[in-house]
C-alpha cells in the first residue's frame, strides 16, 4: 500500500490511525532518510496506543520505553548499532515477543532479527515535490490489527 502525505500533521495522522489498530506482538519498522518523518510518525503512533509522553527519537538510548497507553510502546532508533550483537545485548527478544508494540527506526540496520510479520514503513521525501510531501509504502500491513488497509490511507 502506499499513502502519499503532505504536511507533518497528515504524517502523524498516519502513524495515529496505525497506532490505534495496533495489537500486542506487532513489530512496526520505519526506513527513511534523516529527516523524512519518521518521528513524526512514531508521536502520531504512540498518541494512536493512547500514549501521552513526548515521544522522541531514542538515538543515545536504543530502546525507549512508553507506557500508560492501552500497550506499551518500545520505541528503538538503532542507528547507532554497528555490531549485531548490540541488539542482543540490550535483550531485544524481551521487547519483541512481549506484551507491547516495537516500533523501530533504522530497522535495515538490524535485519537479521526482523521477524517476516514485522510490518514495513518506508517513508520517502521527493526533491522535486513540495517540501512536506511524503511517499510512505507500507508492507505487511495485514497483520495488525484486524482492520483493513482502506481505513488507513484515508
Amino acid at each position: 500500500m502506499v499513502v502519499e502525505t503532505h504536511s507533518a500533521e497528515e504524517t502523524f495522522e498516519l502513524g495515529y490511525k496505525m497506532g490505534q489498530k495496533a495489537s500486542s506482538g506487532d513489530i512496526v519498522c520505519l526506513e527513511g532518510d534523516l529527516g523524512a518523518g519518521k518521528t513524526v510518525f512514531a508521536q502520531g503512533f504512540a498518541k494512536g496506543l493512547g500514549i501521552r509522553e513526548n515521544i522522541n527519537s531514542p538515538t543515545f538510548t536504543i530502546v525507549q520505553i512508553y507506557e500508560g497507553g492501552r500497550l506499551p510502546l518500545y520505541h528503538f532508533d538503532v542507528y547507532r548499532i554497528t555490531d549485531i550483537e548490540e541488539i542482543y545485548e540490550i535483550g531485544f527478544e524481551e521487547y519483541f515477543f512481549g506484551n507491547g508494540v516495537c516500533l523501530i527506526e533504522w530497522a535495515s540496520i538490524v535485519h537479521q532479527v526482523i521477524p517476516q510479520s514485522a510490518v514495513i514503513i518506508k517513508i520517502h521525501k521527493s526533491l522535486s515535490a513540495d517540501f512536506d510531501y511524503r511517499k510512505i509504502e507500507i508492507t505487511g500491513f495485514m497483520n495488525m490489527g484486524e482492520e483493513n488497509e482502506n481505513d488507513i490511507g484515508d
